[in-house]
């Protein structure tokens, strides 16, 4: 079982060799990995020697830098700005709170080794409390469940309209028809045929409608995507365009345009082409 402390650096990180200690001259053993973001704002890389102290000036851990890490794509601490990882003892020095701490996580394998973890924590004293990690990412990310359904209820209204107006359109765009509609019909065109023609057109439109609007949202995504992953330093993705979401949008237009095209259609296709020539 490996113990896992994460915690906030509070305490100020200066590069050598002008803000070490006159006696910190030598090349320490120990090294740190420092959060890309610290690495970004303090212009530090791997291999640089650094003094961790509470305090500017003040005499503190001498390590070297041996690896820069990348933040996770973690929802719930997106909006964070805190640099985070260090040993235990320089937390335990920086903050001088001994032997407490807030909040630790251990990794463990398998269903069954986790229950036992769970239960000794519990266990262990008044107050300990432990938590599964994905019962934590559930209740720090509520806030995006929330935006989530909201999302889909704009999606739904967003349909709705979309398809009223799909078919006032397509109902104004075939009543223009009429003359070339009662024409096919005095050539011997049957009804169907009209219909099935229409409703093909329609469906064909509706279609390339669905193409050009999932570029325009591949184009949208990334650029959301490009803008907050640089203010948040983050590789969480802000806005996703899976195959599903196509898949289920170019399924649903052509349905929705078929339906619409077949409506208009039919509208046409009852009248007398005397009537649609206006001459009865």
């Amino acid at each position: 079982m490996r113990l896992h402390i994460l915690a906030l650096l509070s305490a100020i990180i200066a590069t050598a060799p002008h803000a070490l200690p006159a006696q910190s001259t030598h090349q320490p053993d120990r090294s740190i990995a420092i959060d890309s973001r610290l690495a970004d704002d303090a212009g530090l890389r791997v291999g640089d020697v650094v003094v961790i102290a509470a305090e500017p000036g003040a005499l503190g851990d001498t390590v070297h830098i041996g690896a820069i890490t990348r933040p996770g794509a973690d929802p719930s601490e997106v909006a964070r700005r805190e640099y985070r990882r260090l040993h235990l003892d320089h937390l335990q020095a920086l903050t001088a709170i001994g032997d407490r701490v807030h909040r630790f996580a251990v990794a463990t394998r398998g269903s069954a080794a986790e229950a036992r973890a769970v239960a000794a924590i519990d266990a262990a004293a008044f107050g300990f409390r432990a938590h599964r990690s994905r019962d934590v990412a559930v209740e720090t990310s509520a806030t995006f469940a929330v935006v989530s359904r909201f999302h889909r209820a704009i999606g739904v209204i967003t349909i709705t309209a979309s398809a009223i107006f799909l078919l006032c359109i397509l109902l104004l765009k075939v009543d223009e028809r009429r003359r070339d509609v009662a024409a096919l019909r005095l050539m011997g065109i049957s009804r169907a045929t009209v219909v099935k023609s229409v409703v093909i057109e329609a469906a064909a439109v509706a279609v390339l409608g669905s193409i050009m609007g999932a570029g325009l949202g591949l184009l949208a995504a990334t650029l959301v995507n490009v803008h907050y992953q640089g203010v948040y330093r983050t590789p969480l993705r802000f806005a996703v365009v899976t195959p599903q979401v196509l898949t289920f949008a170019l399924a649903l237009s052509l349905v929705l345009g078929a339906a619409a095209g077949a409506l208009a259609a039919l509208r046409l296709a009852r009248m007398h082409p005397l009537v649609l020539l206006g001459r009865r």
